[in-house]
């Protein structure tokens, strides 16, 4: 059993560990000194593998102050349920008492506030086009890009269900996530999202709905998945990208990119670390704190957005306003 953190060990630097499904090219290890504290964070892909996961879980269990869970969700959103991936929760209780999150409560809270600073600096504007990789994923981002006046495309079905469906409002991929949501979380989650070396491969795909976007938002393992050759002029609204992903953006000539947390060590932690941290420095369980501590303690943190001009001198304007006027898919 752990000691409640904060109660003992003050002294003791805190250590927070991302067990990712995701590739282990992408692995980090950062240590600072964050507010009075020092915390080490470590981000440990398994290609794939569960079984290695939740190996990691167990082992690491006693020395560990909160784990995030990377690479998959544990919770699906829509504005009033919260849906639990059946895999994701299985795998989690390899963890014994050692607290596990996913980063949703901070997608909930920490990125809606983000992309509202985002319109108030005009980074994003009201009647942008909008290609959202999974608004049920986002549920917090994709609020506020609805409030701020995008035109969207959701790809809940084009993405994970390879289905070329075009959702068009914030209320039609509510309606589908209760729709679906209950069926989709008991599948196996490899099914639905990109996992182990998948997430190193690029294959374009989608091509038109990619075209049409000015903004393109939300997972960033579905954006390098599909995209197309050129980004030229577009926003890359997302987290979780390294170095190298900052590159390979520059080199598809996109205009920026935005990621909802700031770098550290050289590439942006997915929302489950900032989670996780916040968890650990907190003293608290995750249960234990509410999406208004989750403000607080960002605000505490400075989790400001980080933002890349990635290439300052190309422009792009969206010419058509339908998916159709594209003509077919590349």
């Amino acid at each position: 059993m752990h000691p409640r953190r904060g109660e003992a060990m003050n002294d003791k630097p805190l250590r927070v560990v991302s067990i990712s499904i995701g590739s282990s090219k992408r692995d980090k290890e950062y240590s600072a000194e964050i507010l009075g504290r020092r915390v080490h964070i470590s981000r440990v892909g398994t290609d794939g593998s569960f079984e290695k996961a939740a190996e990691l879980m167990r082992d690491l269990s006693p020395a560990v102050d909160c784990f995030g869970l990377g690479g998959m969700d544990m919770y699906l959103w829509t504005t009033k349920r919260r849906y639990v991936v059946r895999d994701a929760a299985k795998l989690a209780e390899n963890a014994g008492d050692t607290p596990v999150v996913d980063g949703s409560d901070l997608k909930h809270t920490h990125e809606k506030r983000v992309v509202k600073k985002l319109f108030e600096k005009g980074l994003l504007r009201k009647g942008q086009h909008c290609l959202m990789t999974s608004g049920v994923d986002r549920m917090g981002m994709a609020r506020a890009l609805n409030e701020g006046g995008m035109n969207f495309i959701f790809g809940d079905l084009i993405f994970a269900l390879g289905i070329p469906i075009e959702v068009r409002s914030f209320n039609q991929i509510n309606i589908i996530g209760t729709l679906m949501l209950p069926i989709l979380t008991r599948l196996p989650f490899k099914w639905i999202y990109p996992t182990g070396e998948k997430q190193d491969v690029t294959k374009p795909k989608h091509g038109k709905f990619f075209e049409w976007a000015d903004v393109i938002a939300g997972d960033f393992h579905y954006i390098r998945k599909y995209m197309p050759m050129k980004l030229t002029g577009k926003t890359i609204l997302t987290n979780t990208t390294t170095a190298e992903d900052v590159e390979l953006l520059r080199a598809r000539d996109a205009k920026y990119l935005i990621t909802t947390s700031p770098r550290m060590g050289g590439r942006s932690f997915g929302a489950n670390v900032l989670q996780a941290m916040i968890v650990a420095i907190s003293g608290k369980r995750p249960e234990e704190l509410t999406w208004d501590d989750y403000l607080d303690w960002a605000e505490k943190l400075n989790l400001e957005p980080d933002i890349i001009e990635l290439n300052p001198y190309t422009t792009y304007r969206t010419k058509a306003s339908r998916i159709s006027d594209f003509g077919s898919d590349g």
